[in-house]
């Protein structure tokens, strides 16, 4: 059964903002930026994502962790953060519409954290907000079947993945499955499903947008909890995203250099290929700068040239 929402001119309006943004995306080649990029993108992300959920390290202290160097903190978060890391590193082997895969993502997120790590909770809860009983969470025996019946919604191909993404986020939060980790694991797998058909999300750190202004987030959660529909929680979702996309845009306004030229190529499945193969992909690019960034990358190791002038062949090294 598809899950409650109502298209509004907003969500209407953001999904035409957000299309756009990422053809722009697109056609800028900031996909497959270069790697010290996505590597600090990731790092925004993980910081961000755990800081919601109460995590006391930097992204500097984050960073230190990823290279395998010694960090002074609370054993729990450092633990968070390692766990995240190795999300991560995997997340292009998890399938977006696999129950079996979304627990075992728990499993990696919350090892040594908590108890049955990748198990469906066996008790019921409720969210508190000070004092105040915020939300009581689906009874705990009803868990395993409406979980299976939001993977379900998952495969309907005609929804749109944008708002898909922001369905399964909300609903799976209103379920609450798991008795510790719902929140990483809501925003992990939104990230997931948009991957799928837009891979700048594996990079798009729209967590950092949430963790400034959590109260909003809180309030969009508990709007649709009001309303019993996801909408305002769909048009929160979309405006993060816009403005993450935005914000990426403008960070990536300059031109790209011929190292982050090449760096985009090599990452292609193209391999012995000619100057006008180059051009071909980078179309706005003048045939003479086409020349230098191969000369260049072959002299620096990075390609091997054979045969001369208009038959010349670049191969990886």
């Amino acid at each position: 059964m598809k899950p409650p929402y109502e298209i509004t001119s907003q969500i209407l309006k953001l999904v035409s903002s957000i299309s756009e943004k990422i053809g722009e995306v697109n056609a800028k080649y900031l996909v497959k930026s270069n790697p010290t990029l996505r590597k600090q993108n990731r790092i925004k992300t993980i910081h961000s994502s755990l800081s919601i959920e109460g995590n006391t390290l930097s992204e500097q202290q984050i960073t230190a962790i990823l290279e395998n160097k010694r960090v002074v903190g609370p054993q729990k978060d450092i633990i968070e953060v390692l766990n995240a890391l190795e999300v991560y590193k995997n997340l292009d082997d998890l399938k977006y519409n696999t129950e079996k895969d979304f627990l075992k993502a728990h499993k990696m997120l919350m090892s040594d954290l908590i108890e049955n790590a990748g198990k469906y909770r066996t008790k019921g809860v409720g969210i508190v907000k000070g004092s105040i009983v915020e939300h009581i969470a689906s009874p705990y025996q009803n868990v395993p079947f409406l979980m299976k019946d939001l993977f379900q919604y998952l495969k309907v191909k005609s929804e749109i993945a944008l708002i898909k993404s922001c369905v399964f986020h909300y609903e799976m939060e209103f379920i609450h499955p798991f008795m510790d980790g719902n929140g990483r694991m809501g925003r992990l797998w939104q990230t997931l499903i948009l991957m799928e058909e837009f891979p700048v999300f594996g990079f798009l750190p729209f967590e950092t947008l949430i963790s400034k202004n959590q109260t909003a987030y809180y309030c969009a959660l508990s709007a649709s909890d009001k309303e019993g529909k996801s909408t305002k929680f769909i048009e929160y979702m979309l405006t993060i995203i816009d403005q993450s996309l935005l914000e990426l845009l403008d960070n990536s306004a300059k031109k790209l250099s011929n190292e982050d030229r090449i760096q985009i190529f090599l990452e292609t499945d193209i391999d012995g290929f000619t100057r006008k193969d180059y051009l071909n992909y980078f179309k706005d690019l003048s045939s003479a700068t086409a020349s230098r960034d191969l000369k260049k990358a072959v002299d620096e190791g990075i390609l091997t040239k054979q045969g001369d002038k208009k038959t010349t062949i670049y191969k990886k090294i």
